[in-house]
């Protein structure tokens, strides 16, 4: 047995469009390409590795720094995407350092490049503890 139709009942389907254009597609395909995940375990291993008592080697201050500035852009990305900028005013002062301190050279001078290093890892670790603490951040709470 058979279903019944409705004789002369058709019923007009628009043409699919695009959300985006191709141009906006690519460019949304390219950053979903350059994500990372937020990884605090290793967030916690390079704050820990510049501020501990051992200073970090003249050859290691590079890579301590890329990360570090990694580090303070996706917390910065975080804090913004949650709009905690705009409900904690100490969230919003760590986002204006953690920019300040990402925007500086790191110094020629060792020792006083390994001061800088160091103000970033602090700027890491206390706008990752302060994201934590107002629930941005499952790892952290």
């Amino acid at each position: 047995m058979t279903a019944p139709t409705v004789p002369g009942r058709t019923r007009a389907v628009p043409v699919w469009t695009p959300p985006l254009s191709p141009e906006a597609l690519e460019s949304v395909l390219s950053k979903v390409h350059g994500w990372q995940p937020f990884d605090g375990e290793s967030l916690l291993d390079d704050v820990g590795a510049v501020l501990d008592v051992v200073v970090p080697a003249e050859e290691a201050l590079e890579d301590n720094c890329q990360r570090l500035r990694g580090h303070l852009m996706q917390l910065v990305t975080i804090a913004i995407a949650a709009e905690a900028d705009q409900k904690d005013p100490e969230v919003e002062q760590l986002i204006e350092r953690a920019r300040r301190l990402r925007a500086e050279a790191v110094p020629g001078d060792y020792l006083q490049a390994v001061g800088h290093l160091r103000r970033m890892a602090w700027a890491v670790d206390e706008l990752h503890e302060r994201l934590g603490a107002i629930k941005c951040l499952r790892e952290a709470a």
